[in-house]
């Protein structure tokens, strides 16, 4: 169900609908739209993986495209930087009645991504030869030469990839996750589409699977536009454009945290692709960039979840009924939870046949097997960190949810990244994420807790 009016029906709908019916009703559209963006994220692997009869080509290719995640991720942590720091923000506005605020933040933050993704596109093009060095160290030198092919076209399309995660969010957090959900599926259709003929047919191998995912990307971006002009959504306007102190500082505030989660994944990739390639190679990098990419799409429906949650805690919040931002955090970690323990056994399972859907090299499934394996086996834990780090987000707990965002992909993961393999070699590779999961737990819960004893 969309929202498709703002003031007091809007108001009433998100203050006074029983929470765990309100965050249904605003997860399921988010729940598909993430499932989707996972799939056809995944779809890159997929069909980079066949891009020719010579299993190397193929296992080089893969690894670029894991090399490249990196990037991404950056480029995602940017976005999302700019779209959950005003989207909290505005969310937050309209719970206590201000509009005028809530229609600039909105404006803002869409100016700011576009800004920072020129800057991205420009910078990046002329640096990438040293950028693909220094994120292959380690790599061969074909893969280096799939890692420019692909990285050149996917920074390209920077401020598309950022302005449509700006949109999407802030029309999650007016309430109209709808409209969100239409965006992201339109530009997915669009990717998976291109992708077998880019790749397969037209032969254009990793350059082709670049061009296919910013062609996504760009068609996101044109339907989630259109659909801030619909109803009584926020309209985005250049004259609400205030890029001051006082939105800069709020988008900051609620973006921060983003910012860490996304930034430090793509530290941890970096490192994470350091080390296996030092230790197994090409096909060491190319079965953990599979096994992370299964990992994404099995933990969409999580992030989902929470996110159709967000909006009713940071507009709750604003409209002071602390006592329904604390219902919905006990349905969503409950909840979440019990799905992700179905979620994990099915994937640790049958993990070397989904592995083995996107590779052919041994050591590479090997890898990438053990890799799922171990974190499938700690995949339920990401219920309470995830939902923890939204909560103390969306209520505008900026410090707080920067450390909970920053442990996981961060605090936890770097130390055991760096320390694991040197005792258990390619097996702490392996294991690395799960043993960060565990550890994330200890600090995302307590973290939680202290805000929730106040409600």
């Amino acid at each position: 169900m969309a929202i498709k009016v703002t003031g007091k029906n809007r108001r009433e709908y998100m203050t006074q609908t029983p929470v765990p019916q309100l965050i249904l009703t605003l997860s399921v559209p988010t729940i598909i739209s993430m499932m989707v963006t996972a799939i056809y994220n995944t779809a890159d692997t997929f069909f980079v993986a066949r891009v020719s009869d010579v299993a190397e080509i193929n296992t080089s290719a893969t690894a670029a495209v894991g090399l490249v995640f990196t990037v991404m991720a950056l480029i995602q942590a940017t976005g999302f930087f700019c779209g959950h720091g005003s989207g909290n923000y505005l969310s937050r506005m309209l719970g206590a009645d201000n509009h005028k605020e809530a229609s600039e933040m909105a404006s803002t933050g869409f100016a700011l991504a576009l800004i920072l993704g020129a800057i991205f596109a420009i910078v990046g093009n002329i640096l990438a030869e040293p950028i693909a060095s220094f994120l292959g160290r380690g790599a061969s030198a074909q893969t280096l030469e799939f890692t420019m092919q692909y990285m050149r076209i996917i920074l390209f399309g920077a401020p598309f990839m950022m302005a449509q995660f700006v949109v999407n969010n802030q029309l999650r957090f007016q309430g109209a996750a709808y409209y969100a959900m239409i965006g992201l599926m339109c530009g997915a259709v669009m990717n998976m589409i291109l992708d077998p003929l880019l790749i397969l047919v037209f032969h254009m191998g990793v350059r082709g699977a670049a061009i296919a995912t910013v062609m996504g990307q760009a068609t996101s971006f044109m339907v989630l536009l259109i659909g801030t002009s619909k109803g009584e959504n926020i309209k985005l306007l250049p004259q609400n454009v205030h890029l001051n102190w006082h939105y800069i500082k709020e988008i900051v505030n609620g973006g921060a945290p983003s910012l860490f989660r996304q930034g430090l994944a793509a530290i941890a990739t970096l490192i994470l692709n350091y080390t296996a390639g030092s230790i197994g190679s090409d096909a060491a990098i190319a079965g953990m960039s599979v096994a992370g990419r299964i990992m994404m799409m099995l933990a969409s429906a999580l992030i989902g979840f929470g996110q159709g949650y967000q909006p009713v805690c940071s507009f709750n919040y604003g409209a002071g009924l602390t006592g329904r931002v604390k219902e919905g955090f006990k349905f969503c970690v409950k909840y979440s939870t019990i799905v992700l323990v179905g979620i994990g056994a099915i994937a640790y399972i049958f993990a070397p046949y989904i592995i083995s859907g996107f590779s052919k090299d041994p050591l590479a499934i090997t890898v990438g097997v053990a890799a799922l394996r171990f974190q499938a086996f700690t995949l339920p834990l990401s219920g309470a960190i995830v939902i923890s780090n939204m909560m103390l987000q969306s209520i505008g707990k900026g410090i707080k949810a920067s450390i909970t965002a920053s442990a996981r992909n961060g605090i936890c993961f770097i130390p055991m990244i760096l320390i694991l393999p040197v005792f258990l070699g390619i097996t702490g590779v392996e294991m690395a994420q799960a043993c960060a999961d565990v550890l994330s737990l200890f600090i995302a819960v307590p973290m939680a807790y202290s805000e929730l004893r106040k409600f």
